[in-house]
This record gives structure tokens, C-alpha cells and sequence, in this order.
């Protein structure tokens, strides 16, 4: 009986590492996005590579939006975005200590700092929401479309390794944009199924 007791728990605890909700994955989001944040802001990552980050962050997005779209996670969904974030989280670790420093308080840096502490913010409201009820999968779902946009034009934008002022205008415009789509939709009438 302990035998079999031990072995459940220990296949729990291996689907458990990689079951993720919609709050939970979006709570990886946010971590993810913080510590491309802080690479910005201490210099252990350069403008390019927070870039090529961004980029990678986007294309998990995407995929959350795609999987979000019927208002469910099946167990390979969430599997399969578990290994992205978990890619993602090696290839930020990677670049952090890859010897190649960036300056942080350049204006290029000090622009997409700005712009990856917005992401920040707006993946944290998303949480929030899904969190308290307030969005729907299929929202999230949504939201995490408009932030694999953005998350898109700042990697556009870095991937020389410059963010021109020009730049950062677009960028957080659409960010307002989204801003506006997250409080949209976290005030309409739709409430998560419980």
C-alpha cells in the first residue's frame, strides 16, 4: 500500500511539474518577461539580446493565444507550452551569462527597458484577471495576441541592437492599445465558468 501510495505521488508530482493553468502560465509570463528586465537594467544583457528574447517571449504568446482560442488547455497544450517556457527560461539564463554586456544606461537600453517593464505590467493585469474571474480563456486568450504583437515590434526593433526614439513611439502605442483591450475586456460582463 505504501508502495502504491509513493508511486502515485511521484506521477503526480511529475504531470504537476508540467500542468499549467491559464494563471500559471501567464505568472511564467511575468517572470520571464522581469528577469529580461532586470538583464536590461544590470547590463547582462545587451539591447540585441533582450531582442531576441522578446522575440522568443512573442512566439509563446502566440502559441498561448492559439491554444486559448476554444476557451481550453488540453494536457498537450499546456505541455507543449510548458517546454517553450522552459526553453525560453534556459535561453535567458544563456545570454545573461554569456559574457556579452550591454549598457544599460544607454538610451537605446533605457527605451526598451521601458518598453519590457510595460510588458511586465500588462501580463500582471492580465494575470490578475484571469486570476480573479474577471477574463474569460478565451480573453486571455486574446491578450496574449495583442502581446505577442508588441512583443514583435520590440524585437523588430532591438534586433540591431539600436531602439531609436521613432521606434519606441510605435511601439508604445501599441502598447496603449493593448492597455485599452486589457481593460476592456477585464470590465465586460464575461465571467469564467466555474
Amino acid at each position: 500500500m505504501i508502495r502504491l501510495t509513493l508511486c502515485a505521488a511521484l506521477v503526480a508530482a511529475s504531470f504537476g511539474a508540467h500542468a499549467q493553468t491559464t494563471g500559471s502560465m501567464v505568472q511564467r509570463d511575468v517572470n520571464q518577461q522581469q528577469r529580461i528586465d532586470r538583464g536590461l537594467q544590470n547590463g547582462s544583457l545587451s539591447t540585441r539580446e533582450a531582442g531576441a528574447l522578446e522575440r522568443e517571449e512573442a512566439n509563446i504568446d502566440r502559441m498561448q493565444s492559439k491554444a486559448l482560442k476554444d476557451g481550453t488547455l488540453t494536457p498537450q497544450e499546456k505541455q507543449r507550452m510548458a517546454r517553450a517556457q522552459d526553453q525560453a527560461s534556459r535561453d535567458i539564463a544563456r545570454a545573461e551569462h554569456n559574457g556579452v554586456h550591454g549598457d544599460p544606461n544607454s538610451a537605446s537600453s533605457q527605451r526598451l527597458q521601458a518598453d519590457v517593464q510595460r510588458n511586465v505590467n500588462q501580463e500582471k493585469r492580465i494575470e490578475a484577471g484571469v486570476q480573479s474571474g474577471s477574463l474569460t480563456n478565451r480573453e486571455a486568450g486574446r491578450l496574449e495576441h495583442g502581446q505577442a504583437h508588441v512583443g514583435r515590434m520590440e524585437a523588430n526593433a532591438a534586433h540591431n541592437g539600436h531602439v531609436g526614439a521613432g521606434e519606441q513611439r510605435r511601439i508604445q502605442h501599441a502598447e496603449n492599445v493593448q492597455s485599452h483591450r486589457i481593460h476592456r475586456e477585464k470590465t465586460d460582463t464575461q465571467r469564467q465558468p466555474g
